[in-house]
């Protein structure tokens, strides 16, 4: 496995919190989130929170989609069953592509640390207008799993054999 130095390519990632009851003070998952990006070497280029509403979370992808000025989008809650979960329903009709992968590794490795539980979690990955799209629950902990585990090497232009930041439309860096 390489590691990000100087040769890689840094991206730019917006982060989303999805979320009725967080602000930008509790948002513990969104600041972990931005610190990891940054650490990896990419730029944070803008961070929201947004009520688990499916139009809203819609608005803010699409317009997120849309930018030149966004490579990947993360992001955060709204995975699970209860209440208003709804993230997935609000961005899997508008990705072009589905990296179906990425939910099934995540409940393995996330299997090792919460067992069965994690056949609640409905992350997912996908594509769209050529910006990658990982969608995390909300807990700090899960974040830290999905970023550690699997986003931060498929977001290394040098991770070999493959990783999605050389799908990254050139446009776009």
């Amino acid at each position: 496995m390489k590691q990000q130095n100087s040769d890689a390519i840094s991206l730019k990632i917006a982060v989303l919190t999805i979320s009725d009851t967080r602000t930008i003070e509790s948002d513990s998952s969104g600041v972990w989130l931005c610190d990891a990006i940054k650490r990896q070497g990419h730029t944070q280029v803008s961070r929201e929170i947004v009520k688990d509403d499916i139009y809203e979370i819609r608005a803010i992808i699409s317009r997120w989609i849309a930018s030149p000025d966004i490579n990947a989008i993360i992001t955060t809650g709204g995975t699970g069953f209860s209440g208003r979960d709804s993230t997935p329903e609000a961005i899997l009709p508008i990705l072009d592509k589905k990296i179906d992968g990425f939910g099934e590794l995540f409940r393995q490795v996330s299997h090792e640390e919460i067992g069965t539980s994690t056949i609640q979690s409905r992350v997912f990955g996908g594509l769209a207008n050529n910006t990658i799209v990982f969608s995390l629950p909300g807990s700090t902990r899960a974040c830290e799993t999905g970023w550690n585990k699997i986003i931060c090497d498929q977001l290394n232009s040098l991770f070999e054999p493959c990783n999605f930041a050389n799908i990254v439309r050139s446009d776009k860096l």
